[in-house]
């Protein structure tokens, strides 16, 4: 199966492209050490070949790829809101409501600003968490040529918005990736949260922190559309490293707006590992895999991968990004492990898998320096599954 027309936001410096794909994103990996894991799902033969240099020297791309500009940093948003601001970053597309809106693409994208922002997000009433948060989202809308509609703001006042993830009821929960509480770097409240934004109507959600979904370096989420589980990842580059989290909402499924009426957040424990690092053989499985509540979710006097699990301690991983669920699992990223920072080991990226029925985890991917298996890059980032793997 191939996927064909897909939309994404490339880091492309400042500005947003859309690409149009020919091919299983799992042929990236053919032939791989992934192939370990017997019921993992198929990888796909081939390739997309060599990279076409650009003449614009925007994004080089294999043979039969495009891309659209969207918009580029500094130009005046749609809207009149002000500047379309800086650093792009996480994206998820939504498809278009009925009403004679059939072939549309609603976008929203991330803005990863941080207190020196060139271009913030500007601060629109009732869409802002705290007037002096420089990042936020963008939302576009797009017709069937992928041509721009609409661009405005669809929430401002955040911090660091990385990546995040969409819902099964078709909305962005877009993650804070800082931990800095109200009086630091400026800021008039604690940063450190998940918002929900709506990409039709960004109104009917706001600017409202999801606090029970913990307060931490946030990267991605991931919801398992069979109970509503969110999965999380942590972002922590520094000692003792991030975590790997799941949310069991109070309402789940339960559509917009639902995830504010709290639930229970706990992190991973895999016995015997304190860190996901010391793990290189792809393949590798952990049965009946743990989950521990965590103590303070809003990390008042303690940021949470330092807070007391228990005799057990818990289980830390470096750089923890993507995050994304595909048939019955959910995979996520560790982007790299370096033993200078910290690490029990070195690896140039793992991707893992958990499958929650079984409670197993399990190593799909590594990037060297401990396996042979060569891949065709390193340090992974974001991540998503082409139909043909989900």
């Amino acid at each position: 199966m191939s996927a064909t027309r897909r939309q994404l936001l490339g880091r492309t410096g400042a500005l947003g492209a859309a690409i149009a794909f020919t091919g299983s994103v799992s042929e990236l990996f053919a032939g791989t050490a992934a192939a370990a894991e017997p019921d993992a799902p198929p990888l796909g033969r081939g390739g997309y070949g060599p990279l076409v240099p650009d003449p614009d020297g925007l994004l080089d791309l294999p043979e039969g790829f495009r891309y659209r500009v969207l918009s580029r940093e500094g130009d005046e948003l749609r809207s009149g809101e002000g500047k379309v601001p800086s650093h792009c970053d996480g994206m998820a597309a939504f498809p278009g409501r009925s009403g004679g809106r059939h072939g549309r693409t609603h976008l929203v994208r991330n803005h990863e600003n941080r207190n020196d922002a060139a271009i913030r997000v500007p601060a629109v009433n009732g869409l802002t968490y705290d007037p002096m948060g420089l990042g936020g989202c963008t939302a576009l809308e797009l017709d069937s040529g992928n041509r721009v509609l609409s661009e405005r703001v669809a929430i401002a006042g955040t911090a660091v918005n990385c990546a995040g993830g969409p819902t099964p009821w078709h909305t962005w929960l877009t993650c804070e990736e800082t931990e800095d509480l109200a009086g630091t770097n400026g800021y008039t409240k604690d940063h450190g949260f998940i918002f929900e934004v709506d990409p039709y109507d960004p109104r009917r959600t706001g600017a409202v922190p999801l606090t029970a979904m913990g307060r931490f370096q946030h990267e991605a989420i991931a919801v398992d559309p069979r109970n509503g589980v969110v999965y999380e990842t942590e972002d922590a580059f520094e000692k003792p490293f991030g975590l790997f989290y799941r949310f069991r909402p109070k309402k789940p499924l339960g559509g917009i707006g639902s995830l504010r009426a709290g639930g229970e957040l706990q992190a991973l424990r895999v016995p015997g590992v304190p860190d996901l690092s010391t793990i290189q053989g792809p393949g590798t499985t952990f049965d009946h895999v743990e989950w521990v509540d965590v103590p303070d979710p809003l990390a008042r006097q303690t940021p949470i991968r330092f807070q007391d699990f228990g005799p057990g301690g818990i289980t830390h991983a470096q750089k923890l990004e993507g995050c994304y669920w595909g048939g019955s699992s959910v995979y996520f990223v560790s982007s790299f492990a370096k033993s200078a920072d910290g690490s029990a080991a070195d690896h140039f990226g793992q991707i893992w898998r958990y499958d929650p029925d079984r409670r197993r985890l399990t190593l799909v991917i590594v990037f060297g320096p401990e396996t042979d298996v060569q891949l065709p890059g390193e340090s992974p980032d974001n991540i998503t599954l082409a139909p043909a793997a989900a």
